[in-house]
């Protein structure tokens, strides 16, 4: 083979290497697709009166969405066991959304502990809402409801 058909071939192979790994990464995730829930379906249910309403559960360094317990960094010790706490006293069918929204959740540092606690402790009805950006820009922009 001449130089130039080793460089295509090379190309591809890292091409086709690199969409393997990317896929196989979002696979990792301990949630699934469908365990994402849009800010504007969680602000759904807390204006339909006969919906039931999550526990909503902030597992970052600050609350600020109307209702959420704040746990805590869960990448810190202190709030894994703040979460662990939090947990302990619901049914493994309640209904849990937790959230951060420090920086976009796939460099979220808090997101994946607290999400494997959850999955670890056998819960069932589990979810992370979905800021893929922040907090600032997903929710507070929106005009989503925030504690006062």
């Amino acid at each position: 083979m001449n130089k130039r058909k080793i460089s295509v071939i090379s190309i591809l192979a890292i091409v086709v290497i690199a969409f393997t790994l990317n896929g196989y990464t979002k696979e990792k995730e301990p949630w699934s697709e469908k365990q994402l829930l849009k800010p504007a379906d969680l602000v759904k249910s807390f204006n339909d009166p006969d919906s039931k309403k999550p526990i909503l559960l902030s597992i970052g360094f600050d609350g600020g969405i109307a209702g959420s317990i704040v746990v805590g960094a869960a990448r810190d010790k202190e709030g894994i066991e703040n979460l662990k706490k939090e947990l302990a006293k619901l049914p493994k069918d309640a209904d849990i959304v937790i959230y951060c929204g420090c920086c976009p959740y796939d460099k979220c540092p808090n997101v994946r502990p607290a999400f494997n606690l959850i999955n670890e402790m056998k819960f069932t009805n589990h979810k992370l809402l979905d800021l893929p950006h922040n907090l600032k820009t997903d929710w507070i922009n929106k005009g989503y409801p925030m504690s006062k």
